[in-house]
């Protein structure tokens, strides 16, 4: 008798980071399972043991992206503000295809594909402790903590997502712009 093939959490996790740097490639439509299951040195049986179908593969991988992100975002929540906003560039730069798959839409346009709303807002929940907490400490404005949480990410996001579309001229100092608007965020919520 066979012996039942075991599909582990490393198997899965070679599949949800292929997924997403393939969708990045590829776009959504193009990329097959087979395609994926080929990339990432599996068979198609893995994915539909692992995660359903193509849909629920999709969705895992965008979960994914955003519970590693709010895992970075966490570990960063000690150095306040501008500790979480040099953590939120950090890693998309280090996780390019996961950010672009998480913030840029194509999925959503494709299938009926969104991250689950527990995951996407936990990891952004660093963000809006921050500001309550500079709030307090009457270092922020005292305005909805929500609303100041989401135009920081705004701010920082937009910089983020240029940057990764490589919309500047050669030599463009990213890491110093990034700073400088950092500055400017915390100087224009500033009591």
């Amino acid at each position: 008798m066979a012996r039942p093939i075991v599909h582990d959490h490393l198997v899965q996790q070679r599949l949800l980071a292929v997924t997403a740097e393939l969708v990045d490639r590829e776009g959504p439509a193009r990329v097959t399972l087979r395609d994926v299951a080929a990339a990432a040195d599996t068979s198609t049986t893995a994915i539909y043991s692992l995660f359903g179908g193509k849909a629920q593969l999709l969705t895992a991988a965008v979960d994914d992206g955003f519970r590693s992100f709010g895992e970075s975002q966490r570990n960063a929540a000690a150095d306040g503000l501008l500790g979480l906003g040099r953590a939120y560039r950090v890693w998309a730069l280090e996780h390019p295809a996961l950010y672009r798959l998480m913030f840029g839409g194509a999925l959503a346009a494709y299938v009926d594909c969104s991250p689950t709303p527990e995951v996407a807002s936990d990891s952004m929940r660093p963000l809006v402790e921050a500001v309550t907490a500079a709030q307090a400490a009457g270092s922020l404005r005292t305005e909805n903590p929500a609303v100041v949480a989401m135009a920081i990410w705004g701010q920082v996001h937009g910089l983020v997502a240029l940057e990764l579309a490589q919309m500047n001229e050669p030599g463009t100092d990213w890491p110093g712009i990034y700073e400088a608007a950092l500055q400017g965020v915390a100087r224009a919520w500033a009591p």
